[in-house]
């Protein structure tokens, strides 16, 4: 199928690559523009325009959809099918009815459950026992669309929001390749969203990141994994000192007051209800390290409030 394909982040590239393997002919990639990344700000492609590039396919990187002015390239690229993967730009409704099979998107929750931009971390942040990828079906809403495929994943209770989308990249990836012949061959069903059902996936910050030992250790234990890679979950110790957890676990707890320090290997301290190992901390201005070392470092013992 000719496919007009926009995307911008490592799963948007993965996909692209997938594509581009099962022998589509990807007749233009829409990303966004390059951004200084890093100390030195060196102005860097993203991920998809480097994939695109090296398959010798035009790429466009227009700051905006909705104002019209790239519909007439759009039309002149004659796609059958345009295939967005975590664009970053609102298709507007000029584009969207443009190919012959209409605009699908591949969205990495059970649509309607967490619309927006960051369904893998919240599914983790909440908890959740499974999460999926969704083929839908493109409207002018955000994540509204009829879903055309949907597939189910089992979320480990100790995995990270990292390890998860990993896992998710790969597995979207293969179901957007099995669904577009489906669609070429007419085989799928659109269903549409319960709307009344729907939540959302709002960006994170680093601000939310922190987290209380007046917490529950389930709660902290699920913003640790649900917080890494970023922004890497946090707390301020008695000292006013700013730690992040990037690895816990969850423990028992004796009953002791929230933040008691219950014992130093591994560092395991009190919470609302059990109790959290830490694992591996970064203390503020200090490399990773285990939160043993970290303890030994502050001459912590048994009894002491964090």
């Amino acid at each position: 199928m000719r496919i007009l394909f926009m995307g911008t982040p490592d799963i948007a590239a993965a996909c692209l690559e997938a594509l581009y393997a099962a022998g589509h002919e990807i007749c233009g990639v829409y990303t966004r523009r390059d951004k200084p990344v890093g100390r030195k700000q060196v102005l860097t492609p993203p991920p998809v325009k480097t994939v695109a590039l090296a398959h010798g396919t035009p790429v466009f990187q227009p700051r905006t959809l909705r104002d019209g002015g790239e519909d007439a390239n759009i039309r002149a690229l004659a796609p059958d099918l345009i295939a967005v993967v975590a664009y970053g730009c609102i298709l507007p409704p000029s584009v969207l009815e443009i190919p012959k099979y209409g605009c699908i998107n591949l969205h990495v929750s059970l649509l309607p459950k967490y619309r927006g931009s960051a369904p893998v971390q919240w599914a983790v942040l909440n908890g959740d026992a499974e999460t999926g990828v969704s083929i839908q079906q493109m409207d002018a809403g955000l994540d509204t669309g009829d879903v055309l495929v949907c597939e189910k994943m089992a979320i480990d209770p100790e995995e990270t929001s990292g390890e998860l989308f990993d896992r998710v990249t790969a597995v979207g990836a293969r179901v957007l390749c099995e669904t577009v012949p489906k669609i070429a061959a007419g085989a799928l069903t659109p269903t549409p969203q319960d709307h009344a059902a729907a939540t959302m996936a709002p960006p994170l910050s680093k601000e939310m990141a922190e987290f209380h030992w007046t917490d529950s250790a389930e709660h902290i234990h699920n913003w640790v994994r649900g917080m890494n890679p970023w922004p890497s979950a946090w707390f301020v110790t008695s000292g006013g000192r700013k730690v992040k957890v990037t690895e816990s676990r969850v423990a028992e707890s004796s009953g002791q007051a929230p933040g008691t320090v219950l014992a130093l290997k591994p560092l395991t301290v009190a919470c609302a209800d059990g109790a959290v190992q830490l694992l591996r901390v970064v203390p503020e201005g200090s490399k990773p390290m285990e939160g043993s070392a970290f303890a030994a470092g502050l001459r912590l013992k048994a009894g002491d409030t964090l």
